[in-house]
């Protein structure tokens, strides 16, 4: 049988497992009761089983029958800290969300690592199953390159994928080489005057009105500094200043993110945005402090593993479901930090159900956001046919 054959088979499972998870989320790095369900799937398959020392990540290594190199797969395991309205039968009702299909992600490598341990005497090399928490926030990619994962197999993985589902027609799969996602950046400014009464301003210094001149700044800064094709996005999503009505703050402050493509961006930011507040600041005479805080680097498909991905999904699944992506798109993603390290390719999956157009569906995050698990079948084959092409 095929693969994907094999995975049809599996995939009322898959769907089991998804929904179990999806309907108990965890958030952040310590996840014992997802850490708990992927070790449950995984008994019997013939793995070996690391668990992480500082996170509730789990790695799991299929030794193929024959020597061979090491290719790393990944599903990211946590959820988010927002309460679901989806008012789906399995709806999580915790106070957490998996907002952004990662239960579907560990289903999807869960039945990619049965798929792979039902061909190990076929298998010409190792494959890394790697379930990290943390990807929302806390560095759980981070964490467990410092443990060893691209070393669990005996010898380094040369070649890493990871498939994140979508709003988009379900099963159609998308990638391109080079940059596919952003880069993730925290911009934070505090204005600081002189405090005093809300009727006196003339006796104090308002940092108030110097801070949203600064904001109006920060929108003009970005698009006449930055080359359109290299383009960088910065959202301010925090202001904040005095708690009382009548009273001007000693200082106001903001929080933005900031979102970009390359290496010479971050630099520009890094340089640019304290003279640019500080002169603002200082004209009204003010003063400013800025903190600019790069927390994910620029997701970039190795070009050659990317047109690899799109030959060998476009060879399971048909030229109709396999679609070159056209852009970046500009949200972030930590296995960003594991292909900095080895070559691979992110691959993107529609998953927009069927009664839903695409163009309609909730993003991401969205506490609306719904998934359909019936792509579950094609997304651990893909998974498991690119293991088994790079083997």
């Amino acid at each position: 049988m095929t693969l994907k054959e094999d995975a049809a088979l599996l995939l009322a499972d898959l769907v089991r497992v998804r929904r179990a998870l999806h309907a108990e989320p965890e958030v952040g790095l310590d996840l014992p009761r997802t850490q708990a369900a992927i070790l449950k799937e995984l008994d019997g398959l013939g793995l070996e089983i690391i668990l992480g020392r500082a996170s509730s990540s789990v790695v799991a290594v299929l030794h193929g029958a024959h020597p061979g190199p090491a290719v790393l797969l990944r599903a990211d395991m946590d959820a988010l800290p927002l309460t679901e309205a989806t008012r789906l039968p399995y709806a999580s009702t915790n106070g957490a969300m998996h907002a952004c299909g990662h239960d579907l992600h560990v289903a999807g490598l869960l039945g990619a690592a049965r798929l792979l341990a039902a061909r190990r005497e076929t298998i010409a090399g190792s494959v890394v199953f790697m379930f990290q928490p943390g990807e929302e926030s806390g560095g759980g990619a981070l964490s467990m390159l410092a443990e060893g994962v691209l070393e669990a197999a005996g010898v380094p993985v040369s070649a890493a994928y990871g498939i994140h589902v979508m709003p988009g027609a379900p099963g159609v799969f998308s990638t391109r080489p080079g940059a596919l996602m952003a880069g993730a950046n925290v911009l934070r400014i505090e204005v600081i005057g002189r405090g005093g009464h809300g009727s006196k301003p003339h006796d104090a210094l308002d940092p108030v009105p110097v801070l949203a001149e600064i904001v109006l700044a920060l929108q003009a800064f970005v698009t006449r500094r930055f080359d359109v094709f290299d383009p960088v996005v910065l959202t301010v999503t925090k202001l904040a200043a005095s708690e009382v009505l009548n009273v001007i703050p000693e200082s106001a402050r903001l929080a933005a993110t900031v979102r970009t493509l390359s290496d010479r961006s971050v630099e520009v930011l890094q340089s640019e945005l304290p003279v640019l507040a500080g002169r603002i600041a200082a004209a009204h005479g003010c003063a400013a402090r800025v903190d600019f805080e790069a927390v994910y680097p620029v997701t970039v498909n190795d070009a050659a593993s990317a047109d690899r991905s799109l030959a060998v999904l476009r060879r399971q699944f048909g030229v109709e479901r396999v679609e070159p992506a056209a852009s970046p798109m500009m949200a972030s993603e930590d296995f960003s930090f594991v292909l900095r390290e080895v070559p691979g390719a992110f691959v993107f999956l529609g998953a927009t159900p069927a009664q839903i157009a695409p163009a309609d569906a909730e993003m991401n995050h969205s506490p609306r956001a719904v998934f359909d698990d019936g792509i579950l079948a094609d997304h651990a084959a893909a998974l498991a046919a690119l293991a088994l092409d790079h083997l």
